[in-house]
Formats: C-alpha cells, sequence, structure tokens
C-alpha cells in the first residue's frame, strides 16, 4: 500500500509532462514564465502575513486571549467544547505554527487518547488557518469581499469544532 501512494506523486508529473507534450505546451517556458509571477505575488501577500502574525503574537502575549476564552468558556460548556482546546479553537484561524504548538502541548498534558486530545486533533485537522488563506487568495485579486468571506469562513470553522467534538464523544 505505501508503494502506491509513493508512486502517485510521479504519477502525477509524468501524467502533466504527457499532456503538455499532447497539447504541444512548452513546459520550461510556462514554469518560467509562472515562476516570474511569484515575485510580485510575495511582495503583496507579505504585509497581510506580516499583519496576521503580529496579531497572534500579540493576542497571546497581551493576555487578550486569556480573557477572550474566560469569556467564551459557558458558551464552549453548552456546545460540547472541552474547556481545555478553547485556547486551539481561538488560535488555529490566525496561526498554524502556534496552533500546532497548542496541539502538541494538550497531546503531551492529556494524553493522546483522550477526549480532549481527540477533539484537538479533530479541530486542528479539519479547518485552516483563515487569516492565512484569506490573505493570500485575496492579495491577487481586484474584486475584495473579503469580510464576507472570513465571517463565512469563520462560522464554518466555528461549527466544525462543535460537531467534531460531538462525533468525538459519540465515537
Amino acid at each position: 500500500m505505501n508503494s502506491i501512494f509513493a508512486l502517485i506523486i510521479p504519477v502525477i508529473f509524468i501524467a502533466s509532462f504527457l499532456y503538455a507534450a499532447v497539447k504541444k505546451t512548452k513546459v520550461y517556458d510556462s514554469f518560467v514564465a509562472g515562476a516570474g509571477k511569484a515575485i510580485p505575488l510575495i511582495v503583496s501577500i507579505f504585509p497581510y502575513i506580516a499583519a496576521i502574525t503580529i496579531l497572534a503574537r500579540l493576542l497571546t502575549a497581551s493576555g487578550l486571549e486569556d480573557k477572550i476564552l474566560h469569556f467564551l468558556s459557558p458558551a464552549f460548556r453548552f456546545l460540547g467544547v472541552p474547556q481545555e482546546i478553547a485556547g486551539l479553537v481561538l488560535i488555529k484561524p490566525l496561526s498554524g505554527s502556534g496552533s500546532i504548538a497548542m496541539l502538541a502541548e494538550l497531546l503531551g498534558k492529556y494524553g493522546v487518547d483522550s477526549y480532549v486530545a481527540r477533539c484537538a486533533c479533530v479541530a486542528y485537522g479539519s479547518a485552516e488557518t483563515v487569516f492565512y488563506v484569506a490573505a493570500v487568495y485575496f492579495a491577487g485579486i481586484k474584486r475584495k469581499k473579503l469580510p464576507l468571506a472570513i465571517a463565512f469562513s469563520l462560522i464554518a470553522y466555528f461549527l466544525s469544532v462543535v460537531l467534531c467534538c460531538l462525533l468525538c464523544r459519540v465515537m
């Protein structure tokens, strides 16, 4: 089974090159043209990424994160989300590295087979860093409905956390 998975990437590359050959596309020239567009994209995304990173660090360092968690704990309890993963739920939309550090801390503290660890792992895996993805996708387009997209993404994320905790409790 592992050998099948090890072949997937090479098969995709070979299929892409064969498709390009059939379409008579100059693969190297297309690659160079695409790579040339990477630098302006990185320059346009950088301010958004810097702002998100600074916001995530300030949220934790200022103590505001603890105040928000204290305020939200009754709602989390009511919805069946363990209080222990509230920090992970709060930081995941902002920081991928911060949330993986919190996940590792939860796994070490509660053990990998605990209900808290299962909820944390499924919550971590069921979402993306909303603000990072929004920065990457919306940096390159002219029409921006960024607040609406972020609001829907955060609502979907929170609902996925509630649902994953419910499923972890049932299983």
